[in-house]
């Protein structure tokens, strides 16, 4: 099983991007799957997530200006950042609930860098 974001650069304050991330593998289905995003010195943190029917839920830091979605029949979530700002600035990892055959597992994707300019 796979995770690939891509989608990260580097962006004005202000600016917007958008973020992806497909599973790929043998996968029999995809529970919730969800964003995080580390900063340089700081620890890992949740920034948003998504179940199956498409609830979502938001850090507080993002809430208003982050928008998470996901494509079911392409195993893909999307992230809509806008209104950035430099301290969005970090590595942004997406993850994945899901089953492999009879086995759930956590997934990790390698990460993508958001830099965000002041």
């Amino acid at each position: 099983v796979q995770l690939v974001e891509s989608g990260g650069g580097l962006v004005q304050a202000g600016g917007s991007l958008r973020l992806s991330c497909v599973a790929s593998g043998s996968i029999f289905s995809i529970n919730a799957m969800g964003w995080y995003r580390q900063a340089p010195g700081k620890q890992r943190e949740w920034v948003a997530a998504i179940t199956t029917g498409g609830s979502t839920n938001y850090a507080d830091s993002v809430k208003g200006r982050f928008t998470i979605s996901r494509d079911n029949a392409k195993n893909t979530v999307y992230l809509q950042m806008n209104s950035l700002k430099p301290g969005d600035t970090a590595i942004y990892y997406c993850g994945a609930d899901l089953y492999t055959g009879p086995e759930r597992t956590w997934y990790w994707g390698q990460g993508t860098q958001v830099t965000v300019s002041s």
